[in-house]
Order: C-alpha cells, then sequence, then structure tokens
C-alpha cells in the first residue's frame, strides 16, 4: 500500500526592517561584541527557520563618502562587521536602499564578497544589472525561498550592463523598468515562496501612498507571495490581498538615529511569516525599540502601546488584527487555518531577466 508522503513542518520566516550597521553602531562594535546590535531579539532570531533583512549600509573597508552630488548622510559599516549578520543567522539581504553606495561602486563590490564568503543571500544592487535584479535564493525547513529586492531610491544608482549599481524600479507600472520587474517576478521557479523587497517611498508617514498599494497588488498577481516594504522610518499597516501579506514598511530595527517624538522611529515590530506548502499563514509581530545602537523586544509596559498603533493602521487596510497579552504579540490571519489559498494564476514560464 501506497503511503501518503510526510507533510512538511510550516516555515517561520522572521523579517526585520531596516538594519543599519554604520556610524554609531559602527563605532560600538570596535569594543562590543557582534552579538550587542541584537541586544535581546537574538532568540526570536534562533527560532525562526529563515531571517531576511534590509541592510541600511555598505559593509566594506574601500572607498571615500559619494561626492558626484551632495548627499546628508553616508553610513559605511567595517567588513568584520559582516559577524553581526552571521551570529544572527541571517540567511538573505535586501541590499537594494539608498546607502549600499554611499562609499562607492568599489565599495559595494567588495560587500558582494563580503556576503559570498559568509553564505548570506542577497538581492537588489549588483556589478551590473543582470546580478542586481537576480533572485536570491535559501532552503529553510526543506522549503525553498527566493528573496527579490528593489528599490525607487536615488536614481543615479542604477545599474546598467556594464556599471555596477541597484536594481532602480520606479513605482509606475506603466514604466518598462517596471514591467521588467513583473517579469521576473511571473518567471519564478523551484520557489516555494516568492518575497519581494521594496525599499520605496520617503522616510516619514504612516499611511502607504495608492501609488505603493497600486504597485503591491500587481507584484502579487504576477506571483509575489509577501511583499516586504520599507525605506519609511516607522511602521505602516499591513494588508492582505489575495491571501498574501503586504507589508507596506516595517520601519527601523537598528540604527544610531535620533527620535522623532511624533513618528516614532524607535518602534517597530519583528515580523515572522508562517509559510505551509500553499504559501503564508499568519503573521506574528513582536514588538520591538531602539535604544542607541542597539534593537531590544519592547517592555511589558510598551508592547501594547506600540500594537494598538499598528492595529489601528491595519484596521484602515481592512486587516483585523489581536493583542495575545501572555505571548506579547499581535497576531494576524492571512487565511484561516486548514484553508487553501485561494487559486492564483501564475506563469512560470521563463523569462529573460531584463530586455
Amino acid at each position: 500500500m501506497e503511503q501518503t508522503p510526510a507533510k512538511k513542518e510550516a516555515l517561520r520566516v522572521l523579517m526585520a526592517g531596516d538594519v543599519m550597521l554604520g556610524r554609531g553602531v559602527d563605532q560600538a562594535l570596535h569594543t562590543k561584541p557582534p552579538e550587542f546590535p541584537w541586544g535581546d531579539t537574538l532568540p526570536l532570531l534562533h527560532q525562526a527557520g529563515g531571517r531576511i533583512c534590509n541592510l541600511e549600509c555598505v559593509m566594506s573597508d574601500r572607498g571615500e563618502p559619494w561626492s558626484e552630488y551632495e548627499k546628508a548622510f553616508h553610513f559605511q559599516s567595517a567588513a568584520r562587521n559582516v559577524a553581526v549578520l552571521t551570529v544572527a543567522g541571517i540567511n538573505a539581504v535586501s541590499i537594494a536602499n539608498n546607502h549600499v553606495l554611499d562609499y562607492g561602486r568599489d565599495a559595494l563590490l567588495q560587500m558582494l564578497e563580503i556576503l559570498d564568503q559568509a553564505g548570506i543571500a542577497h538581492s537588489g544592487a549588483g556589478a551590473n544589472l543582470a546580478q542586481a535584479s537576480q533572485i536570491a535564493r535559501f532552503q529553510a525547513n526543506g522549503r525553498r525561498i527566493g528573496l527579490l529586492a528593489f528599490t525607487d531610491n536615488e536614481p543615479p544608482w542604477e545599474a546598467t550592463a556594464e556599471r555596477p549599481g541597484t536594481f532602480f524600479v520606479p513605482v509606475a507600472l506603466q514604466d518598462q523598468r517596471a514591467r521588467n520587474l513583473l517579469d521576473i517576478v511571473r518567471g519564478r521557479t523551484e520557489l516555494d515562496a516568492l518575497i519581494v523587497s521594496a525599499h520605496w517611498g520617503s522616510n516619514w508617514g504612516y499611511a502607504p501612498p495608492k501609488e505603493h498599494m497600486e504597485f503591491a497588488h500587481a507584484l502579487i498577481d504576477a506571483g509575489a507571495d509577501i511583499i516586504f516594504g520599507h525605506s519609511c522610518h516607522v511602521f505602516r499597516g499591513i494588508e492582505i490581498y489575495k491571501d498574501r501579506p503586504i507589508l507596506y514598511s516595517t520601519g527601523n530595527f537598528i540604527d544610531d538615529y535620533a527620535i522623532d517624538p511624533i513618528e516614532r522611529n524607535d518602534q517597530s515590530f519583528m515580523f515572522v511569516v508562517e509559510v505551509d506548502e500553499g504559501g503564508p499563514v499568519h503573521l506574528r509581530l513582536y514588538p520591538t525599540m531602539i535604544d542607541f545602537c542597539q534593537a531590544r523586544l519592547a517592555r511589558e509596559s510598551e508592547g501594547p502601546g506600540i500594537a494598538a498603533k499598528m492595529r489601528e493602521l491595519c484596521a484602515a487596510l481592512g486587516t483585523p488584527a489581536q493583542w495575545e497579552a501572555q505571548e506579547r504579540l499581535l497576531a494576524i490571519s492571512v487565511r484561516a487555518a486548514g484553508m487553501q489559498a485561494a487559486p492564483r494564476q501564475v506563469n512560470t514560464a521563463a523569462q529573460p531577466l531584463i530586455s
């Protein structure tokens, strides 16, 4: 009698927003161990099956501050600080952002080597456009996860066939570069889940722009399973569209920034999505705070307030969320347990990366 194949265990993928290891954090790491920036969040990171963040700096010992035009902030972290990522078990990083070329193209190229040597997958910048627009891949709990990262920040940093840079994509569906991005998503193969990382828009504002919502919907229609947004320094509400979660902004996770008293850029979450054979099932959000240069879990007196703000933002997008006081997390159902995901018409035929 034929045996039914064993059901794979669901995979918990943890996503953290902007991880900025330059400037004050880099200075702290001269005397602090690589575990320091993660504070007391490391156990949650280690419990997850997969871990992803946006690396909001260049990690290199090369280069000089970008000077081709005026730029207010330059974030570089020493090459040795890749240990900060490895100690947390980071599987993949988005490097499509407005700081990856802060110390020039040679620094970017060294960072690519450093990440490769550390076994950390990366997407969103590269030695040329083909590399910058590749899907980064890793495996966890027997599931194959892809990360595809793009940014609409810093247009002059756009990678070309001959020039290192970022996977620059304007958030405008009529733009050919946006259509190329959608083709890459449609062409996904041999993946159980595809996360599209979007470093988009301005630094502030709790409401996602209309064009971000339209763009996120188009990405999911094309075959993305999770939209992982960042760039804005504060978190934004989460929308569930066709049984797929859209995290419009995951905010800041590690940095040395000044704190805005109104838009609290020191508050966010660790975003944990549970993925089974049908795609995302649940989201669990663990409130976090930033003390200078270090992340930490929100205290018992802080967590409910941070979660209440997120509940309000989610409600505006039609997403119910429940605060679970005992576990100190905000729970969101992407689809009901045991329910099949909505049928998806995804073209899996091979597509050219860039026309």
